[in-house]
This record gives C-alpha cells, structure tokens and sequence, in this order.
C-alpha cells in the first residue's frame, strides 16, 4: 500500500514540474464496429437486464388493435397510413391549440418520409409508435397567408407524393393542375390567414417545404408526434383507416 501511494505521489509531483508550454500536437482514433463479435460481459448484462425488461413490458403493453396491415406506399396521393396520421395530429393538437390561443387548427400537412413503417394487422403497441415516428419530431402551428397557400398547394400538386394531409382537399385535373382545393369543406380564401399544423422538421424547410418560414406567428405545442400517437392509441379501440378523396388526380 505504501508502494502504490509512493508511486501515485511520485507521478503527482512530475506532471506538476512539467513545463507549461506543453502542447497537443497529434489525435488518432480508432474505429471499434458493435456486431455479434463482441462479447458481453455478465455482471453488465445482470445490471441492466431489469431496466431492460421493465422497457420492454412498457413498449409491448397493448393500447389498440388494427384491423390491417397499412403501409405509405398504398397510394398515389393518398394513403391510409397517411391520412390516419394526419388525422390524429388534427384530433390531438387541436384542442391543445385551442386551449392556448382559441383558434381551431385549419388543417395537418406532415412529410411521406417521416412514416418510418408499416402499421401491421393485430395488437398496436407502445412499440408501433416508436417504429413509425422514431424521430422526437414536434408538432408546430404556422400560421399562413394566401400566398404561402398557393406555394403549399403548388408543392403538393407538383411532388405529387402521398404528403399525409387532413381537412384540406385537393382535386388535380388530368394534366396534373390544379383543378379544386377546399379547407374543410369550403372554398379557399387567398385573402385569409390559416393555421396550418405541421411538425418541426418541415416548418424549418425540410423536405423543400420553405412557404412555412416567414414572419408570422407559429405556435410551438411541445407535444412529439410519437407521444400524439401513443396517446391516441390509448383512447382508441380499433385502427381502421381507409383511403379518401382528399387528395386525388382525374384521369379522364
């Protein structure tokens, strides 16, 4: 013991009489890949293995059931999974909105991409929120005027990409225009403002969506998309969602 203590004052007292103008001059890294090589270690394992089980239970604890198996890529403009989406922003941010401001959110437009997964046919969990939003997206409301409609509008009808919308419509023509959009239910005013609920990663440009940006008031609810979904779910029996005429294209 007195060895050791010798030692760790002998080492002390020589980084003290190092000279101060020491310098850095060279950094090397090594990359180390996590596979199946490596080997755990079993006290870590014992450690963790009740905080991994009592997450697990957390994750696979059942909160609805879904009557299919729905994915982003059943559609052209529209998908079920997509507007099921849509709609449960609307149906939970709404009254949040509301509560805070006293306006009612006009309508949802969210990004195709940001569907991570399928919804699967059977018990939906904690664990399908994480797989279909794995993001910690939020949910912002931008408040828009007529021209930043037009541009939001124009986006959609030249992606023509399901983009999951709610309460808004959108009729092309067969040459792919514009032929009729309404806001629930009734014809667009260029000459009013909406209140346009979207997430965090679009009202900062993503995806090219930059008609969000501007000088105008936003509303941030500080409510994450997965935890709508996660709570949507609780209060929800059965996922049923169906592909509509929200969003459409004529072909004759």
């Amino acid at each position: 013991m007195k060895l050791k203590t010798f030692l760790v004052v002998f080492i002390l007292i020589s980084f003290a009489s190092c000279k101060t103008n020491t310098h850095l001059y060279k950094i090397e890294g090594q990359k180390i890949s996590i596979t199946d090589t490596l080997l755990s270690v079993a006290e870590i394992e014992a450690f963790v293995k009740p905080y991994r089980d009592y997450i697990n239970k957390d994750l696979d604890s059942v909160l609805a059931y879904a009557v299919d198996t729905y994915s982003k890529s059943d559609g052209e403009l529209n998908t079920a999974i997509g507007n099921f989406m849509a709609d449960m922003v609307y149906e939970q941010a709404n009254p949040v909105f509301k509560s805070r401001t006293g306006h009612d959110i006009d309508f949802v437009l969210i990004n195709h991409g940001g569907i991570r997964s399928i919804l699967s046919k059977g018990n939906v969990t904690t664990r399908t929120a994480f797989n279909l939003m794995p993001f910690e997206n939020s949910i912002v409301v931008a408040k828009l005027n007529g021209s930043q409609i037009k541009d939001l509008l124009n986006y959609l009808a030249e992606a023509k990409r399901a983009h999951p919308i709610s309460k808004l419509q959108i009729t092309l023509d067969k040459n792919g225009k514009i032929a009729e959009t309404s806001i629930k239910g009734k014809p667009i005013d260029f000459n009013s403002e909406y209140y346009v609920a979207t997430n965090d990663f679009l009202y900062n440009g993503g995806d090219g969506m930059t008609f969000f940006k501007s000088d105008n008031n936003e509303t941030v609810l500080d409510y994450k998309i997965r935890n709508a979904l996660i709570d949507y779910f609780k209060k929800v029996d059965t996922i049923s969602p169906v592909r509509d005429n929200r969003f459409i294209q004529i072909k004759d």
